[in-house]
C-alpha cells in the first residue's frame, strides 16, 4: 500500500526549530533543584477544619503540580468528629495512614472500617468517601507526581488493595523485636509488601514502606539509598532524632549532620542519596513509617541502598 502525500504539508523545518544541542561535558549532569530536609508538624493537622492539607514543596522543586518529592505528594488529613471528606487523586498507587480517629470509608462499591494505626495501600481508583466517626486525621502519600511529569492517567489497577491493621502491624513488629534480640541489627523493621510485587518485594509497583522500631537507647547506624523518603513518626519523645547529610567520615558517622527531630504525628523529607542514623536518647521505643518512591526505584535497579561498615 503506498501513502499518499497530497493532502500532507512537510513538517520538517517547523519542528527543526525547536532543537536544542548541549556539550556533553556542561550539560550530562544538570543542576536540579534541591530536595531539603523539610518538616512538617502535627499542628498542621491538629485543627478544626475538614480538609486536606498537602504538604506542597512544588516551589522548591520548581513543579507545575503539587508535590513533595518528585514523585511523590504527602499529605495530612482532616476529618472532624462525625463530618466526610473525599479524596480523588490520578496516582497509581496511594496510602493512608491512620494517625488517629475511627471511621470508614467507601472505595469503589466497597466499604472499609479503619481505627488509629490502621494502613491501607489503594491502587488507581475514583473518589473515596471517608466518614468519621470521632475526630480523625490521616497521613496520605500517592504517587501522583510520578503521573503528572509524565504526562499519563493510569489504565488499570496494577495490585490489589491491601490493609494492615494495628494489630498486625505490632503483632509483626514484635517478631522482629524478639527475634534481633541481642544481636548488632541495624533495623528493627517489618517491609510491608504485596503479592502482586513479587520482584521488587514492595508495597505497591511504584511504592515502598517500612515499619520500622527504634528501641529506646539505641542507635541505627548511617544508610543511604537512591529514593527520596517521606518520614512519619508513628511514636516518639524527646530525644528521638535522625541526622543527615550528604558524606561519611572514616568511622561511619555523618561529617556536619543536619538533626530532624521525630515528633509523633509529625513528618520529615530525607532527601535521596544522603546518609542517615536514627537516635533514639529516650526511655521509650520509638516508631517511624517512611513511605518511598523505592517501587520503582528497586525495578528500575538504582536503589543502591548502602549501609556505613556494612551494617
Amino acid at each position: 500500500m503506498n501513502i499518499s502525500n497530497s493532502d500532507t504539508t512537510s513538517c520538517n523545518q517547523e519542528w527543526a526549530k525547536n532543537v536544542l544541542f548541549f556539550e556533553y561535558g556542561s550539560a550530562a549532569n544538570p543542576r536540579m533543584p534541591k530536595i531539603g530536609i523539610d518538616v512538617f508538624p502535627p499542628s498542621l493537622h491538629q485543627i478544626a477544619e475538614t480538609k486536606v492539607i498537602p504538604l506542597d514543596l512544588a516551589q522548591q522543586l520548581q513543579t507545575s503540580y503539587p508535590a513533595t518529592g518528585p514523585n511523590l505528594l504527602a499529605n495530612f488529613i482532616h476529618i472532624a468528629a462525625g463530618e466526610a471528606l473525599s479524596t480523588s487523586t490520578h496516582a497509581s498507587s496511594q496510602v493512608f495512614y491512620v494517625i488517629r480517629g475511627s471511621g470508614f470509608s467507601l472505595i469503589q462499591g466497597s466499604r472499609l472500617e479503619w481505627k488509629m494505626g490502621d494502613f491501607i495501600a489503594i491502587p488507581s481508583t475514583g473518589e473515596i468517601k471517608h466518614q468519621a466517626s470521632e475526630d480523625t486525621a490521616f497521613y496520605w502519600v500517592h504517587d501522583q507526581p510520578l503521573m503528572d511529569f509524565l504526562g499519563v492517567r493510569p489504565s488499570k489497577e496494577r495490585f490489589r488493595p491491601l490493609f494492615f491493621s494495628r494489630e498486625q502491624l505490632d503483632a509483626e513488629l514484635e517478631k522482629v523485636r524478639q527475634a534481633n534480640e541481642g544481636k548488632d541489627k541495624n533495623r528493627n523493621g517489618i517491609l510491608l509488601a504485596n503479592p502482586d510485587c513479587p520482584q521488587t518485594k514492595t508495597l505497591t509497583h511504584t511504592m515502598w514502606s517500612l515499619y520500622n522500631l527504634l528501641p529506646a537507647k539505641s542507635r541505627q547506624k548511617a544508610h543511604r539509598h537512591s529514593s527520596i523518603a517521606m518520614d512519619y513518626a508513628v511514636r516518639a519523645t524527646e530525644g528521638v532524632y535522625t541526622m543527615i547529610g550528604p558524606d561519611l567520615d572514616s568511622d561511619g558517622n555523618i561529617i556536619n549532620p543536619i538533626r530532624a527531630n521525630w515528633v509523633a504525628g509529625g513528618a520529615f523529607v530525607t532527601p535521596p542519596g544522603w546518609w542517615h542514623s536514627h537516635h533514639n536518647e529516650s526511655d521509650e521505643d520509638a516508631i517511624v513509617l517512611p513511605v518511598q518512591d523505592a517501587g520503582l526505584q528497586t525495578y528500575m535497579q538504582t536503589l543502591d541502598i548502602r549501609f556505613a561498615h556494612g551494617y
